[in-house]
């Protein structure tokens, strides 16, 4: 398996009024190999403060000992070099397969779960780009590397034509508001 850009995404849902959408669309992803979910920390706060924490992949069980073996072995090469990354790679392969969990659960965990209002939720993805591995590759092969990356808001598609403002606005508001858009 070779693993591809992976990037942490943080969304919030004020009310949230889940019926299955996202994880269908995040199975779809997965389905025609453009992202796998490796971790994905799903969030509720009721209105008296209480957080329910859900851990979610969509990595097979296969998928998820190769990539604890991966990282073990990383790990393991740089604190122990060729030694510890034997040991490393089967340490993480026992690590994840029963899955991968790399977002420690708990209020304290990751500070965005404090600032999570009551009656809203927040969801944290790991996820990997399987669909830029060739890609990736090929600037690697020609001595390239990434110096950047980020997502552009709408609104600044419309200074070189790719939206008219108005649909930049409503495409913002979609990415941006915290109030629920029907």
């Amino acid at each position: 398996m070779a693993v591809g850009p992976v990037q942490l995404i943080v969304l919030g849902f004020d009310s949230p009024h889940f019926q299955g959408e996202v994880i269908a669309e995040l199975e779809r992803l997965r389905q025609s190999d453009t992202v796998r979910v490796i971790d994905a920390l799903a969030v509720y706060k009721d209105k008296q403060g209480e957080l329910e924490v859900e851990h979610l992949s969509n990595l097979t069980k296969e998928e998820a000992i190769e990539f604890g073996s991966k990282v073990g072995a990383l790990i393991g090469l740089g604190i122990e070099g060729e030694e510890g990354m034997v040991t490393g790679a089967i340490a993480g392969a026992e690590q994840t397969a029963e899955g991968v969990h790399l977002f420690p659960e708990g209020e304290d965990a990751w500070d965005v779960l404090g600032d999570i209002p009551a009656d809203s939720a927040a969801a944290l993805l790991l996820i990997e780009h399987h669909w830029a591995v060739p890609l990736r590759d090929a600037i690697a092969r020609a001595n390239g590397f990434r110096i950047s990356d980020g997502f552009i808001s709408p609104l600044d598609l419309v200074a070189i034509g790719l939206h008219s403002a108005e649909e930049a606005q409503r495409l913002h508001a979609l990415e941006t508001s915290r109030s629920v858009r029907r």
